[in-house]
């Protein structure tokens, strides 16, 4: 599963059924002997709706995770353990915020992937 969250999932699914429908235009400039610059302008878009798609899914990840870090999981875990992983999750956020934050949306995580691709 990808999130627990809804409106993640729902998000996501219109990302990647946009970029079917691109896919399609694909197809069908392909089949209708389009000038390759119209075909390769829409495959710009499948390949670039398909990476957008592909960070959403990271970073909803990357958020969940950063969260369940931060919480106390299980009962196994010592109070040192919990502590330090708290602790690292913390400072992970904190790093990638400059205002101190400690909490980040899914759309600026999304940035910051963006900015590294």
């Amino acid at each position: 599963m990808i999130s627990d969250d809804p409106q993640a999932v729902r998000r996501i699914v219109n990302r990647l059924r946009r970029a079917r429908g691109q896919l399609d235009g694909v197809i069908n400039a392909i089949e209708n002997e389009a000038p390759c610059r119209d075909v390769v302008t829409q495959l710009s878009a499948v390949t670039s709706a398909l990476d957008r798609a592909g960070f959403a899914i990271i970073s909803t990840a990357m958020r969940e995770c950063l969260s369940e870090d931060a919480k106390p999981s299980d009962e196994e875990s010592s109070g040192a353990e919990v502590a330090e992983a708290s602790s690292d999750a913390s400072s992970a956020q904190e790093s990638l915020t400059r205002t101190g934050d400690a909490k980040l949306t899914t759309a600026e995580l999304e940035k910051l992937f963006l900015m590294l691709a």
